[in-house]
């Protein structure tokens, strides 16, 4: 009773708005009806009005916001120009560290950095593809194990990067370094000690869930009709997969390996225990090598460094040439992107 006497009630209010003639803006105080009675023109023109300030004012917050954010990273790219760019010359570009670091260049930051990008990148962006492979194209999506993988990518991505580092230390350098020693080396240490590989692949661990999301969502997105068409034709999933799905999801591919490089040559905490080194001279000549990164470099020399204020200049200067070179690799997979997607909607 209690129900059908509601229903009752919301069915009276409905029938008591009642419109005739309403054609667009052509609102007129006789066209329009509540509980029978109409709205006087000065009622309408207050609606109207109160309407166009909410409107105003949903428009100026939200610019507001937008200036704010941008405002932020103006003030910190600025700051850090004014603050390195005179420091920043072909000798400080190409010369090593000089003087307990308040002389010299960061040549051997450089390269290192450049170096773990690479590495990461041949590690995290293969097997981020083929496990994206797997849950886009070959996983069933109602099963246990798909849950658990995706749980795990998720989870996996929100785990802070100093664990990461830790995790790096405890299985590559002491459990598959120290393995490699004892079997091959007579229990020399060779690869189990902190090295640019054990680096990259612990930051490649780090960045593998970016790389995995990215991608995921470039294969789901190629439409079905193209996947149907090449099973007509005799194809099999493999090979729908090589010639069809990846390469009209390559770019997301791509996408991925973006945000992969922008993240891991940023970061500091997983390579502190896995490879990274506060001082080196020389570039790594081998895989079992240490290396500079600057990054690291930055960091020892803002809290580690003997005259903080002697090193500042060289602070902001090498936290610009970070800068830079991560726009630099980023730019360069976006352009190759770009011309890898003209090439798609050409062919």
């Amino acid at each position: 009773m209690i129900n059908s006497t509601k229903a009752k009630k919301r069915l009276n209010t409905s029938d008591n708005i009642t419109s005739d003639n309403i054609t667009g803006d052509n609102i007129t105080n006789e066209s329009v009806k509540v509980n029978n009675t109409p709205i006087d023109e000065v009622s309408l023109k207050k609606i109207r009005k109160r309407h166009k300030i909410q409107d105003i004012s949903n428009h100026a917050i939200l610019m507001i916001s937008t200036l704010l954010v941008v405002s932020i990273l103006a003030v910190i790219l600025i700051t850090i120009f004014l603050g390195g760019y005179q420091k920043v010359t072909w000798e400080f570009l190409t010369g090593v560290p000089e003087e307990g670091m308040t002389e010299g260049g960061i040549f051997p930051g450089i390269f290192g950095t450049v170096l773990l990008v690479l590495l990461m990148s041949i590690f995290c962006i293969p097997v981020g593809t083929i496990t994206a492979i797997y849950l886009a194209e070959y996983s069933n999506k109602n099963s246990r194990l798909y849950k658990i993988i995706n749980t795990s990518v998720t989870t996996l991505a929100g785990i802070p990067g100093i664990i990461i580092g830790l995790f790096g230390l405890s299985f590559f350098v002491v459990t598959v370094g120290g393995s490699i020693d004892k079997a091959f080396y007579g229990g020399k240490l060779v690869w189990g000690k902190p090295a640019v590989i054990w680096a990259a692949l612990t930051m490649g661990v780090l960045t593998m869930p970016v790389v995995i999301v990215s991608v995921k969502e470039a294969l789901e997105a190629v439409p079905e009709t193209l996947k149907e068409a090449a099973f007509s034709l005799g194809a099999t999933k493999s090979e729908t997969i090589l010639k069809v799905v990846l390469p009209k999801a390559f770019t997301g591919v791509l996408t991925g390996s973006i945000l992969a490089v922008s993240r891991g040559s940023g970061e500091v905490a997983p390579i502190l225990f896995t490879g990274v080194a506060y001082f080196l001279p020389y570039l790594p000549s081998s895989l079992t090598d240490q290396f500079m990164e600057l990054g690291y470099h930055i960091y020892v020399m803002a809290t580690q460094s003997v005259d903080v204020d002697a090193t500042l200049p060289i602070q902001f200067a090498t936290t610009l040439v970070l800068l830079s070179l991560t726009f630099l690799l980023n730019l360069s997979a976006i352009f190759l992107r770009r011309r890898l997607r003209k090439l798609s909607t050409t062919i």
